[in-house]
């Protein structure tokens, strides 16, 4: 049984920084794009980042180009988001997912999720 279980959400002041981890279990994803989303009350889930678990090609949603960084550690099975300068407008729940397609933005295409962390920037 696959599992991702994200942590490391929490309140946060604007301008500071919050690292979220997601924890594999179950299998390994080769080839696989693992991605970063977040869901605003009143919003759809929107992409954030993305990274090929081979290769470590990474991708970003303009809003958060230059201050989140998507990293893994292929050894623990675990996939980051590094948030820096986070602003109010970052509040969400965050989910990790992964996808075994090359469509990573797009959240239908994703076949694992996470349950989602709350991050909360206070302004």
């Amino acid at each position: 049984q696959v599992q991702l279980v994200e942590s490391g959400g929490g309140l946060v002041q604007a301008g500071g920084s919050l690292r979220l981890s997601c924890a594999a279990s179950g299998r390994t994803f080769p080839g696989y794009a693992m991605g970063w989303f977040r869901q605003a009350p009143g919003k759809e889930r929107e992409f954030v980042a993305a990274i090929y678990w081979s290769g470590g090609r990474t991708y970003y949603a303009d809003s958060v180009q230059g201050r989140f960084t998507i990293s893994r550690d292929i050894a623990k099975n675990t996939e980051y988001l590094q948030m820096n300068r986070v602003k109010p407008e970052d509040t969400a729940v965050y989910y990790c997912a992964a996808n075994n397609g090359p469509d990573y933005s797009d959240s239908k295409r994703y076949d694992y999720w996470g349950q989602g962390t709350q991050v909360t920037v206070s302004s």
